[in-house]
């Protein structure tokens, strides 16, 4: 049988730091016998633009569209700040994202138990919290046209640009969603505007059509202002939430704090299942490119070890290979070994490749 494709993006700043420890993390799986992937290599963001002028081919497009998943590092920094827009490293994410019809994006926020303290807030509102953003990711306002800057008859200037959403794109995120919950706690949160955005009156009513075929779910809304004061106030009471493009941008980054670091956060943005069940897929960190950091040995690799436990589990039902994965990195918290990040009192600091080593040792001797 022929080995499962995978194609590396490892982008910028610590994005090539991070992506090393998931290559030993793999090359440790196929010498051990418990999976085995063929690696593929690209560019994308600054790196690209530095070697082809743009932040994305259309070769390394059309190699990520034939790998069985893609799992990237991070992309951007102030190398790149003065480029033209439609040239800036962000622009091969979107690309990416639209091109592989990643439509769904999946961001956890776990808080590991040893990590509880490192959260800003009260260790009684975050220990043993557990919530699934699922984030729709290729309509509403970041692609909706018409888009632009325009200089009025007056001389003023000015931007806009369009949130529009179909009957198909809501409910296709919405089947992710309570999919998710049926494995999860049951419970779906949808968030929205909808007492101002005629957009997001649709989603709430589409996501209720969603709901009918998930009878053992339960369903509520919430608008976006409320969601993100609940998500400092009362995290727990959330299991899986469901939001636009914009909404769900600003309130995953708003959950992944509530965890301590964003150096512990992966995700996963899926495509819809062809024929044969095959589906697109693109694993990375939560966290940006850090250039400030880059090439210090300083970086957390966690999130990126973590999204490989993510592919593992969504892209090829190794479901055993990624618990194996997630217990070694909750071995090596419980053991002390701590990046500068999630530093702590009487914890073991180590760098980037420490912890690498940390994680191996741990998957070594489970």
């Amino acid at each position: 049988m022929a080995k499962k494709t995978v194609m590396l993006l490892p982008g910028d700043g610590i994005g090539q730091e991070v992506m090393a420890q998931v290559v030993r993390i793999i090359e440790w799986m196929d010498t051990a016998g418990v999976a085995s992937f063929d690696l593929r290599e690209g560019l994308i963001g600054g790196a690209s633009i530095d070697k082809f002028g743009v932040p994305l081919t259309d070769e390394t497009v059309a190699d990520c569209l034939a790998c069985d998943a893609v799992l990237m590092g991070a992309v951007g920094g102030p190398k790149w700040d003065d480029v033209p827009f439609d040239k800036k490293p962000e622009r091969g994410l979107l690309r990416i994202r639209k091109d592989m019809g990643l439509f769904a994006n999946l961001r956890p926020a776990l808080v590991f138990a040893e990590l509880a303290e490192a959260s800003t807030l009260k260790h009684e509102v975050v220990a043993g919290l557990d919530v699934m953003i699922v984030r729709e990711l290729t309509g509403g306002i970041y692609f909706g046209q018409p888009r632009g800057i325009e200089t009025l008859p007056n001389g003023d200037r000015k931007g806009y640009n369009t949130l529009v959403y179909t009957t198909p794109e809501i409910r296709r995120i919405g089947q992710v969603a309570f999919d998710l919950a049926m494995k999860r706690g049951k419970k779906v949160t949808s968030v929205d505007k909808a007492n101002v955005l005629e957009s997001t009156i649709l989603w709430r009513e589409e996501m209720e059509v969603v709901a009918k075929d998930y009878p053992e779910v339960a369903l509520s809304h919430l608008y976006v202002d409320n969601a993100a004061m609940q998500l400092v106030r009362n995290p727990k009471q959330f299991d899986v939430m469901v939001t636009t493009n914009m909404f769900g941008d600003i309130l995953s980054d708003c959950a992944a704090m509530l965890t301590g670091s964003l150096g512990m956060l992966p995700s996963a943005s899926l495509g819809a299942a062809d024929a044969n069940g095959k589906r697109n897929a693109l694993y990375e960190p939560v966290h940006g490119s850090a250039p400030d950091i880059a090439g210090q040995d300083l970086a957390n690799p966690l999130a990126m070890i973590l999204s490989l436990a993510m592919m593992l589990r969504y892209s090829f039902d190794l479901d055993a290979a990624a618990d194996k994965l997630e217990g070694a990195v909750k071995a090596a918290l419980a053991a002390g070994f701590r990046t500068g990040d999630i530093m702590q009192p009487g914890a073991t600091k180590v760098g980037t490749k420490g912890m690498g080593d940390a994680v191996l040792k741990y998957l070594a001797e489970a």
